[in-house]
């Protein structure tokens, strides 16, 4: 790895491991978007709803990471990646701000009220990471490109190191009251200081995931796409050398509270309940240490399981575009059955700043995880007929859908 990204050098076209990792943590994550319209609240009070909720925290950080690994790969075969980084990325963004917002709400009331969800910061992570990929070093003979090491050193210090923050006392208040309050909301603060207000009367961005951490997600999962291209020994040793040893590092930073979101436990719920939003890394270190250290065991999976993993990691983009509108649908008709009628509720502004529900429209855990696996169904159907339709179609704005 300490060699820079030879663009162009001959590599295979995708690894399985990563559609089979990519295809599990979207279905995983469409239980928590089914949850949002269920009306259950995001963990807790009962240990069915907390590992319901649970489970979907490998999501977002899988996203990133491998979206970082998906770019190394990306760089081995074609030109010019800093250049597609920065108009996948912003196209990103303005789908996230636009078509997802509507596909959230189903309501198109943009003044009152936005998110900067997932698919933002990944969109604006890969711009961070084409400025990253495409630095430059002064060297003796001239300039050179920022070599894999320390593009890795970089994205583990930020994500290392980014809760130092915390230990200012009362920094993260006097940032979110400052002058540049929206500012440090995005960047790091997130929407624990509150939704960022365009003017007075303007409308209201909820930043749910704050730049910095991810920055360092996205940069160590450029990096360890080096590793994927080791030879199979190798690969998996260090795979489960970097997977294991996060995960004992937040066995140990989490049994003795020592740094990186050290709050009191006492009950193993307590002791898996770190913080997300901004992701602390006690919370990277619990997702991302087990998606690492998985992927010598799924590499070259087999089997029904697998193949339908594969389908849905393969068109990842189309499936979440996807998966919400769907979802939100079919929260639709279960109000419809329910209550005979189809809940206002449901048009409010999803996932961030809804009103409590109405009175006997909370649904059931068997409920909701019936609906997840109709949803589930029906995007199978759909990815497996589009994977084949892009499959036919080769032509450059494919790659961007």
């Amino acid at each position: 790895m300490s060699t820079t990204v030879r663009v162009g050098v001959a590599g295979p076209a995708r690894i399985s491991s990563m559609d089979v990792l990519r295809g599990a943590v979207m279905v995983l994550m469409a239980i928590d978007h089914v949850r949002v319209y269920s009306g259950l609240p995001a963990g807790g009070p009962t240990a069915g709803i907390f590992f319901t909720r649970w489970v979907t925290h490998f999501c977002a950080p899988a996203f990133v990471f491998l979206a970082g690994t998906s770019a190394f790969m990306y760089a081995r075969r074609h030109d010019h990646v800093a250049r597609y980084l920065v108009t996948r990325g912003l196209w990103l963004v303005l789908l996230e701000l636009t078509i997802l917002r509507v596909a959230w709400t189903f309501n198109v009331e943009f003044s009152g009220y936005n998110m900067a969800g997932v698919i933002w910061v990944i969109g604006w992570c890969m711009v961070a990471l084409a400025l990253l990929v495409r630095l430059r070093l002064p060297a003796s003979a001239g300039q050179v490109r920022l070599p894999l090491i320390a593009l890795a050193t970089f994205g583990v210090v930020v994500i290392a190191g980014h809760n130092v923050l915390d230990l200012i006392p009362g920094l993260g208040q006097r940032l979110a009251e400052s002058s540049l309050s929206g500012l440090w909301k995005i960047l790091y603060l997130g929407f624990s200081a509150g939704p960022i207000s365009l003017g007075s009367d303007g409308p209201q961005l909820w930043v749910l995931y704050s730049l910095v951490p991810w920055v360092g997600v996205i940069a160590a999962g450029y990096a360890f796409g080096a590793v994927l291209m080791l030879e199979p020994h190798r690969r998996d040793r260090i795979c489960f050398a970097i997977g294991l040893g996060s995960v004992a590092a937040f066995l140990v930073l989490r049994g003795l509270n020592l740094y990186g979101d050290p709050r009191p436990w006492q009950s193993g719920l307590d002791f898996l309940n770190a913080t997300k939003y901004p992701p602390s890394l006690m919370f990277l270190l619990m997702t991302l240490g087990p998606t690492i250290a998985l992927i010598p065991l799924v590499e070259g999976a087999r089997g029904v399981f697998a193949r339908w993993l594969t389908v849905f990691g393969r068109v990842p983009f189309f499936y979440y575009v996807l998966h919400i509108p769907l979802i939100h649908v079919l929260a639709m008709i279960v109000s419809q059955v329910r209550m005979g009628e189809v809940s206002g509720w449901l048009f409010a502004n999803h996932p961030m700043a809804p009103p409590p529900p109405p009175e006997g429209y909370v649904w059931s855990l068997p409920l909701l995880y019936l609906v997840w696996a109709i949803a589930v169904v029906i995007l199978y159907a759909t990815c497996r007929w589009y994977g084949h339709f892009k499959a036919r179609h080769t032509e450059w704005w494919w790659r961007y859908i």
